[in-house]
């Protein structure tokens, strides 16, 4: 007989609460033998019939489950009898059951919770005694990483100070990783650390962090093993991979070895080189690691063309002037660096790029033609700029300049200087061509007006002048540098007249033909700390005053920086100067040599040193020297400078070395990003009638 699994279980039900039934027994039942077979309660047919029908759609949804009714208590209500059974047996039904409202309504939807995570809020109570806790490291000292360790430390970080013991157990959890990765960083593979925490007997609130690492065997190189195509020359990648069997699995040293082989590479002709992952292979009975490196070397290339785009300040022609390689030479990065500089250098970009593209061609010579893609933003062309300082006998001095720097592409500026001071003022207008036909030449053509008004002379000047240059500046220096050029000046000066013992004015027409040289071997044109630079300028001139008087003026400079340790730099200088081919009374007063000031003997006022006229003002002289030195001593942003200059000006043509005038003082600076703000005071030494007691200076970079 076949049931359904809720029919038996109804009927078990209803045989637990309805009262006994006694059906009488057949003879012989007890022992099973001769039992007749008793009629079903309910026929196969009727089960059958009983079943509902059966959907042949499996996505159908299942018949409701009619629930078992409950009391108050949560005790299940049996089924009372209601229906006798066919059989005679009464057969158990269910009621129906009375569903709360609350199970008829449809769920929430899902997105109706609130599924933001519950926030564990601390709470500080400031009254809680911190814990203070000291640091020991123990193990990294024989390999040297105990400094490093204490720069990167979790424990060192928090400053021997916590919360609770939780935290500095944390902070000593990370410390042993810590401690676990520099030792691999010197092939200490096997190194282990622990952390532990003790407490300091007698002090509850102080406890003592250690932790102890235990470097193991140091790993060393076992085999190195290049993966790379074929070079010219054949040993390139080896040669710039400076690892030897042998040495210790050092991180830094293997890094550095492979930055150097991606660096080596695009310098001699392969601008696409790519250096692979390392794979180092330990063998822990042998203690060493096998070592391969794979790289990409890439076509072996020449360069090409140059071509710009984007928003261009100036076309290609004008990138290929401040290139320095010519095409079909070997590729090399370094000149495509050089190439990118320059064009920084010359302010007129926001942003600019130079990068390699290959072509596919392929040159008589075995080499990929690589042409370079130079991606320009122009930046703004106008600026507006500002100067001033100070200095005794001199005044104060403020300029003020307007530039449009790309007026005349390409590179040709407009530059208008206004001067105002005490004892200066003037205007001052000029054209300057950059990289004028050839890399880092400069052609400038300007005209002035200017009035000064100074101890030694006071004149009306205007000049027209030219000049053709190689210059450094501070984003390119340079270790040689030239000039050369023209003057013509027409001015108006006042004069002291010996033989009418008086001052008078004077008009004087000068033309000039200025040069210098300069050899530069100094680390910075504003603030030098190492090195040297030579100078000389010559100007043969002629001065038109009722006759023609042609006369040569010279200058020769020397100066040496010397530093002691990092922080304090020893700095000289000489200058001599001599003026051949005039008598001094025929100069224009301009023209001459004269001594003190900022940049010359400091403690002296401006043009104050030399032969001085009955009214004891300078008259300046034909010969000049100079020396200065300086001991200079920075901290930080700050610096302190004390100094001793000395010299003097001279009637004669050739400088003298006797009637030497000294000053002496110290000076202050302040070091920007730009150069060192300069303020000197200073004294001078054996002062003559009318020398002041003090000199002030102020200005923008090194005296020299």
């Amino acid at each position: 007989m076949a049931y359904s699994s809720g029919l038996l279980a109804i009927a078990v039900a209803s045989l637990q609460q309805a009262p006994p039934v006694v059906v009488p027994a057949a003879p012989g039942a007890a022992q099973g033998i001769g039992q007749t077979a008793e009629p079903p309660i309910v026929s196969d047919s009727e089960f059958d019939k009983a079943l509902p029908p059966l959907s042949n759609d499996i996505k159908a949804p299942l018949e409701p489950m009619i629930p078992v009714p409950v009391t108050t208590t949560g005790v299940p209500v049996a089924p009372q009898p209601t229906t006798p059974a066919v059989t005679g047996v009464p057969v158990a039904t269910t009621p129906a059951p009375t569903i709360p409202a609350d199970l008829n309504q449809p769920l929430p939807p899902l997105a109706s919770f609130d599924t933001a995570p519950l926030v564990d809020v601390a709470v500080k109570d400031e009254k809680a005694p911190a814990i203070r806790y000291e640091t020991v490291i123990r193990g990294l000292d024989p390999l040297k990483l105990t400094a490093q360790f204490n720069g990167l430390s979790a424990l060192k970080g928090g400053k021997g100070k916590a919360p609770n013991g939780t935290v500095i157990a944390a902070r000593g959890r990370e410390d042993e990783q810590l401690a676990i990765r520099l030792m691999k960083s010197l092939g200490y593979y096997d190194g282990t650390a622990v952390s532990t925490i003790e407490t300091v007997p007698n002090d509850k609130t102080r406890v003592k962090a250690i932790v102890s690492a235990t470097p193991g065997k140091q790993y060393k190189l076992g085999t190195i093993v290049v993966k790379a195509n074929p070079t010219i020359p054949p040993t390139l990648i080896r040669d710039a991979l400076p690892l030897k069997v042998g040495e210790p699995i050092e991180a830094v040293r293997i890094q550095g070895a492979e930055a150097n082989v991606a660096l080596t590479l695009p310098q001699n002709g392969y601008p696409f080189a790519k250096v692979g992952d390392r794979d180092i292979l330990l063998d822990d009975l042998a203690g060493t690691g096998d070592y391969t490196l794979p790289v990409e070397v890439g076509a072996r290339s020449s360069f090409g063309t140059v071509t710009t785009e984007g928003r261009l300040a100036f076309g290609a022609d004008h990138v290929r002037v401040l290139q320095r390689f010519k095409a079909g030479e070997l590729y090399d990065n370094r000149k495509v660096d050089d190439l990118r500089a320059a064009l920084v250098a010359t302010g007129l970009f926001s942003t600019v790029s130079v990068e390699p593209k290959p072509t596919g061609n392929i040159n008589p010579d075995g080499t990929e033609q690589v042409n370079l893609l130079v991606e320009q933003e122009r930046g703004k062309y106008r600026s507006l700029a500002v100067s001033g300082g100070y200095s005794t006998g001199q005044g104060a001095r403020v300029e003020g300049s307007f530039t449009h720097r790309n007026l005349w592409s390409p590179e040709g500026a407009l530059i208008a200087t206004a001067v105002g001071g005490t004892q200066e003022q003037g205007l001052s207008g000029t054209f300057r061509r950059s990289n004028a036909g050839k890399r880092d030449r400069t052609v400038t053509l300007t005209a002035a007006v200017d009035h000064t008004n100074y101890d030694a002379f006071n004149a009306f000047t205007a000049t027209l002048s030219g000049r053709i240059s190689y210059d450094s500046t501070p984003l390119w220096q340079k270790k040689f540098t030239y000039a050369y050029g023209f003057e013509v000046v027409g001015t108006n000066e006042s004069v002291y007249d010996f033989a009418r013992g008086d001052r008078r004015r004077a008009t004087y027409f000068i033309a000039a033909l200025p040069g210098q040289v300069q050899f530069d071997r100094s680390d910075s044109l504003l603030n030098p700390t190492k090195g040297y630079r030579l100078k000389l300028s010559v100007s043969p001139e002629t001065s038109v005053r009722g006759s023609i008087s042609p006369y040569a003026r010279t200058l020769i400079e020397a100066s040496a920086y010397y530093p002691v340790g990092e922080k304090f730099v020893i700095a000289g200088r000489l200058r001599a100067g001599a003026i051949a081919g005039i008598e001094r009374d025929d100069l224009a007063p301009s023209r001459r040599y004269y001594g003190g000031g900022g940049g010359s003997v400091r403690g002296y006022g401006y043009q104050r040193l030399g032969p001085l006229d009955p009214q004891g003002n300078p008259v300046g002289g034909r010969s000049l020297n100079e020396f200065a030195l300086e001991a200079r001593y920075r901290f930080g942003n700050y610096g302190i400078v004390p100094f001793i200059d000395g010299g003097n000006a001279y009637t004669s043509v050739l400088p003298k070395g006797s009637d030497l005038r000294f000053g002496a003082g110290i000076g202050g600076r302040f070091y920007t990003n730009f150069g060192p703000l300069r303020v000197d005071v200073a004294t001078p030494l054996n002062p003559r009638k009318g020398d002041g007691k003090v000199a002030l200076y102020i200005s923008i970079g090194q005296a020299f």
